[in-house]
């Protein structure tokens, strides 16, 4: 992907010396367009509704008519592939040929929900419910009532309580009260943290580490019984590259030419009762080293906030008593057509985290940042380096971070 993707306003300040300074920017196209989460009938969080479905769980309902498509099918796996985004495949298309051959016959676009992020994503699809409902609305949340940040990918002592930080029930308890067999397959040090809880109680936890190990694990569970099954697997790598070294570079190519043999394998090892899905929490963009602000290195954008949680594409601003408003007249001023720039209360009235309960509002910052097109907020004193030194990124409303794939293979 090569082009211009515009500069900042003359008064910015993006960063000087940070991040891939010979990154191309984005070509300007459909991709950067804004897309509202498609909830009830086209999003993450209505596939494991609709599995629940084909395989009979009372009640459940199908908002993406898988029933319709998968008659006489009692086991289901659900791969989701972290980072794939529908406008990535068609970049993989050259080292990914069961990929892409499955995207032509039997695949569609969904979207994720709001924010485009890890975290969000898997909790939204382990309770088939918006983020507004589960609270998990963010990367990083401010622990209300305190200045503590909570890094949902870090949660690993239980603080807060996972239970009570996200109360709704998944899909994977609801299908294992109704007799489904439910399994999680995930890499070994993911089992037990507070994510995990948060997103997949109620499935047996199988740890896998690597394609190879995932695709045996899941292929074991999904045929280790005669009963209806669910298992939802979970592969970081191609994410974990983009982030690393960009989209469509040779560790991301590397990373999706395994996702492909991983495909290749479980497709071919599906019963004839059996159907895959592949879907995706999200996509990514590469950002370019001069499309990147430092709010650490500008006073006007500190001026007035408390706490900054969020992440580079979508920035949550706690702000002392009665400076939202001044606030967000800076960032304004700053990031120019770089970024929107809302209060807590519009950013809830667009509907993308869908229903907010009272409970969870405190969780969004009095001032939230939506970053357009391919830029990004850093913060290099106040998060960890490493992050200034990524790639790519996800979390705001583009088309290549919201579209995610859904693919429906029967065995």
């Amino acid at each position: 992907m090569t082009g211009s993707a515009g500069r900042p306003a003359p008064d910015a300040a993006p960063v000087s010396g940070e991040g891939p300074s010979a990154t191309p920017a984005v070509k300007k196209g459909p991709f950067l367009t804004p897309v509202a989460p498609g909830y009830g009938g086209g999003s993450l969080a209505d596939v494991l509704p609709s599995a629940l479905a084909v395989l009979g769980v009372p009640g459940a309902v199908d908002p993406l008519g898988l029933a319709a498509d998968l008659p006489g099918v009692r086991r289901i796996a659900v791969l989701l592939v972290d980072g794939l985004g529908w406008y990535q495949i068609p970049t993989a298309a050259p080292y990914a040929p069961t990929l892409t051959g499955l995207t032509a016959a039997a695949g569609r676009p969904l979207t994720s929900g709001f924010p485009s992020t890890t975290p969000t994503s898997l909790v939204t699809l382990g309770t088939g419910t918006a983020p507004g409902a589960h609270g998990v609305l963010g990367f990083n949340l401010r622990v209300p009532g305190t200045e503590r940040v909570l890094n949902h990918i870090e949660w690993v002592d239980g603080d807060p309580d996972p239970l009570r930080w996200q109360p709704v029930p998944t899909q994977l308890e609801r299908a294992r009260a109704a007799g489904v067999a439910v399994t999680v397959v995930s890499r070994p040090e993911f089992g037990g943290t507070g994510l995990t809880l948060a997103a997949n109680r109620g499935g047996d936890y199988r740890g896998a580490a690597g394609v190879d190990a995932l695709a045996a694990t899941t292929l074991a569970a999904l045929t280790a019984g005669s009963g209806p099954t669910l298992v939802s697997a979970y592969h970081p790598d191609v994410d974990r590259h983009g982030h690393l070294s960009g989209v469509d570079s040779l560790p991301w190519r590397v990373a999706v030419t395994e996702v492909d043999g991983l495909l290749a394998r479980l497709v071919d090892g599906l019963p004839p009762d059996a159907a895959l899905l592949v879907t995706a929490d999200h996509g990514q963009l590469d950002v370019p080293g001069e499309h990147r602000f430092d709010l650490d290195t500008d006073p006007r954008l500190t001026d007035g906030v408390r706490v900054v949680a969020g992440e580079p594409r979508v920035r949550y601003l706690h702000v002392a008593p009665g400076a939202a408003a001044d606030v967000a007249a800076a960032w304004s001023a700053v990031l120019g057509a770089a970024a929107r720039v809302l209060t807590r209360e519009e950013t809830v009235d667009t509907g993308w985290f869908g229903p907010v309960p009272a409970e969870h509002l405190d969780r969004i910052g009095d001032v939230v940042v939506i970053c357009n097109d391919t830029y990004a907020v850093l913060a290099t004193r106040s998060e960890p380096p490493m992050v200034s030194r990524l790639v790519a990124f996800h979390g705001a409303d583009t088309a290549a971070e919201m579209t995610i794939p859904l693919l429906v293979v029967r065995g």
